[in-house]
C-alpha cells in the first residue's frame, strides 16, 4: 500500500468514532439540547416551527431511526485494525436505567370517591370558584368529579370586570361582562347548582334580576342569600326568590341597593322560616324594623344593622320592648357603628318580656353613644344566657349597671374606649365589680382606654390569681392599651394565667419602655413576664 494511502487510512481510523457509537446530525444536536431525555418534554416538528412539549412524546420520525441503525453498523477497517493492535477492550459498564417520566395517566386512576373527598376539602377552605371550574379542564376523570352538585354548596359570583375601568366606560364594561357571566350561568345552574345552599352575588349592577330568576329556577335547596353592591333589587325579585326556595332563611343585603318595599315583601312571604337578616341602616330601615315589630318574623335568631361607607347622622330609634315582643327567639343583635336611642318606654313603663335566648348583643359604635345603664338594663332584661357583651365606645355605661345584669356566664366583655378626648369623665373605680361577678367565666376582657386608677386595677385583676378551687383562671385575651396598669399588676395576671394567648400594653404609661406592645402567643407573652420580672420598677 502506498505510504499516502496509509497515511490518510490512520487519520480516519484516529477520526472515527469508536465502536458502538451513535453518528450525530445537527438535529440530533437540537432534540438533546431542547428535550433532553427524562426531561418530561419531547419536540414536535410542524412545517414550520419546532414545538417543545411537556409529557412523552411520540415514537421518533423514520428519519431518525434509520440514522440510529447507521450508527450500530461496525466502524471503517481502519477504525477495527486499530482496535485489533489496541489489544481487548475492557467489558463496557451496563447503562444506567433512564429516569421514567411522569405517568400522564395518573389522574385517571384515582377512584371518583377519593377525587370528590379531596375535592370537597379544598371546596370547603377557598370556596367551589374558582377552583373547580379550573379542575374541570384537566382530564375527563376530573370534569367528572368537578361536576358533581354535591360540590357547588357555597358559590360567589361576581363580574370580573367589576370595579376595573374599561375603554367603553365602567358601566359599559361592567354591563357586558355581566351578560358574558350571565350566558355561563345559564349552562353551569340546570346541571351543577341543584344542590346550591348559599350564593353571594357582589357587584351586579344590572343583570340581578336574570340571575336570581336562574337561581330561583334551578336552586331548589338554598338557604342563604347575600347581596354585596347590588342595584336593582325588585319586590317581585324577592317575592320569586322565597316562592320557588322553600328552605331560604337567610338573608344578607348590606351595602346594596334594596328599596324596603322589596324586603318588607320578602320578609312578609317567608314568614316564620325567617332565621338570619342583615341589613345597612338608612331612612329604609324604620319600614324594615316595623315589619319585624309587627311579628312578621317570630322565629328570626340573629338581626345585625349597621352603618354603611357614609355613617347616617340620624340616630335609630329603636322600641326596645316591641322588639322582644315581635322576636322572642333572638339570639344575636349587632347594632353596629350606629347611633342607636332607645325609645321611651311610655308613661306606664312595663317591662317587656326580654330576650331568653339572647347570647351575643354588640352595641360597638363612635363614643358619642345614647347608650345608658338604663337602656342597657331594658335590653338585657330575662337574659340569663349572654355569652358576649361589645359595649366598646358606650362611655355612659358604669360598673354598677353592668354588674346589675341577669347574664352569669358571661364569657367575652369588650368596654374599649378609642378616640376619647375627655377623659376626665371617665370612672376612676369600680372595676373589681366586673372581674368579682365573672372571673370563673370570663375569656375575653377589654378595658383598652379606660380610666381606672392603678390600685382599682390591681384589686380587679387580682381576682384572676384566687379563682375558686384553686384552678387556672379561663382568661386567654387581655386588653390594657392606655390604662395605669403597674408592672407587678401585669406579672401578676401572666403568672395566674397560663392559658393567656394575647396581651395589649400598648400606651401604658406606668410601664418600662420596650414593653409597651401586644404581645400575640404563648412565647411572647412568657417573655414578658422575664423582661418584667427583671426590669427596673421606674417607668419612663
Amino acid at each position: 500500500m502506498a505510504p499516502g494511502v496509509s497515511r490518510r487510512a490512520r487519520r480516519r481510523a484516529r477520526g472515527a468514532p469508536p465502536a458502538g457509537a451513535r453518528a450525530r446530525s445537527a438535529e440530533d444536536w437540537w432534540w438533546d439540547r431542547l428535550a433532553p431525555s427524562g426531561s418530561g418534554y419531547h419536540l414536535l416538528q410542524s412545517d414550520s416551527m419546532l414545538l417543545v412539549l411537556p409529557g412523552p412524546g411520540p415514537s421518533r420520525a423514520r428519519a431518525h431511526r434509520r440514522v440510529a441503525r447507521r450508527s450500530q453498523r461496525l466502524p471503517p477497517l481502519g477504525a477495527r485494525a486499530a482496535a485489533t493492535k489496541a489489544g481487548p477492550r475492557p467489558a463496557p459498564a451496563p447503562a444506567p436505567a433512564p429516569p421514567q417520566a411522569p405517568d400522564p395517566g395518573w389522574g385517571d386512576r384515582i377512584p371518583l370517591e377519593i377525587l370528590l373527598r379531596i375535592f370537597g376539602l379544598l371546596v370547603a377552605v377557598d370556596g367551589s370558584m374558582p377552583f373547580l371550574g379550573r379542575a374541570a379542564r384537566v382530564c375527563r376523570r376530573w370534569h367528572e368529579a368537578a361536576s358533581q352538585p354535591a360540590l357547588w354548596h357555597t358559590v360567589t359570583l361576581s363580574p370580573p370586570l367589576a370595579g376595573r375601568p374599561t375603554k367603553g366606560g365602567a358601566k359599559a364594561g361592567g354591563a357586558k361582562a355581566e351578560e358574558k357571566l350571565l350566558a355561563s350561568l345559564e349552562c353551569l345552574m340546570p346541571s351543577r347548582f341543584s344542590q346550591l345552599q348559599k350564593l353571594t352575588l357582589i357587584h351586579w349592577k344590572s343583570q340581578v334580576h336574570s340571575v336570581l330568576k336562574l337561581v330561583s329556577e334551578s336552586c331548589p335547596r338554598l338557604t342563604f342569600l347575600k347581596l354585596s353592591d347590588c342595584h336593582g333589587v325588585t319586590p317581585d325579585t324577592l317575592i320569586m326568590l322565597a316562592r320557588a326556595c322553600p328552605q331560604l332563611h337567610s338573608l344578607d343585603i348590606q351595602h346594596s341597593m334594596v328599596e324596603s318595599t322589596a324586603v318588607v315583601s320578602f320578609l312578609e312571604e317567608v314568614g316564620p322560616r325567617m332565621r338570619k337578616l342583615w341589613l345597612t341602616y338608612s331612612s329604609q330601615t324604620t319600614a324594615i324594623l316595623g315589619a319585624l315589630l309587627g311579628s312578621c318574623c317570630p322565629q328570626l335568631q340573629v338581626l345585625e344593622v349597621s352603618s354603611g361607607i357614609n355613617p347616617n347622622s340620624n340616630p335609630l330609634q329603636l322600641p326596645v320592648e316591641a322588639l322582644q315582643k315581635g322576636c322572642p327567639q333572638l339570639q344575636v343583635l349587632r347594632l353596629l357603628n350606629l347611633m342607636w336611642l332607645p325609645k321611651p318606654s311610655g308613661r306606664v313603663g312595663t317591662p317587656g318580656p326580654g330576650f331568653p335566648n339572647l347570647e351575643e348583643l354588640c352595641l360597638a359604635g363612635p363614643t358619642c353613644s345614647f347608650v345608658s345603664d338604663e337602656a342597657l338594663g331594658r335590653l338585657l332584661r330575662g337574659s340569663p344566657n349572654l355569652r358576649l357583651l361589645d359595649l366598646r365606645g358606650c362611655a355612659r355605661i358604669t360598673p354598677a349597671g353592668l354588674c346589675d345584669l341577669p347574664c352569669q356566664e358571661l364569657q367575652q366583655l369588650h368596654l374599649g374606649l378609642y378616640g376619647m378626648s375627655d377623659r376626665p369623665t371617665l370612672a376612676k373605680e369600680g372595676s373589681p365589680l366586673l372581674t368579682h361577678k365573672w372571673c370563673h367565666t370570663l375569656r375575653e376582657l377589654d378595658l383598652s382606654g379606660q380610666g381606672f386608677s392603678e390600685k382599682d386595677l390591681e384589686q380587679a385583676l387580682a381576682v384572676f390569681s384566687g379563682t375558686p378551687g384553686h384552678s387556672h383562671a379561663a382568661l386567654c385575651s387581655l386588653n390594657l392599651r392606655g390604662t395605669r396598669v403597674t408592672p407587678s399588676t401585669v406579672s401578676s395576671v401572666i403568672s395566674s394565667c397560663p392559658g393567656l394567648l394575647y396581651l395589649n400594653l400598648e400606651s401604658c404609661r406606668c410601664l418600662p419602655r420596650g414593653l409597651k406592645r401586644a404581645y400575640r402567643g404563648p412565647e411572647e407573652v412568657r417573655w414578658c413576664l422575664e423582661q418584667l420580672l427583671t426590669s427596673t420598677p421606674s417607668p419612663s
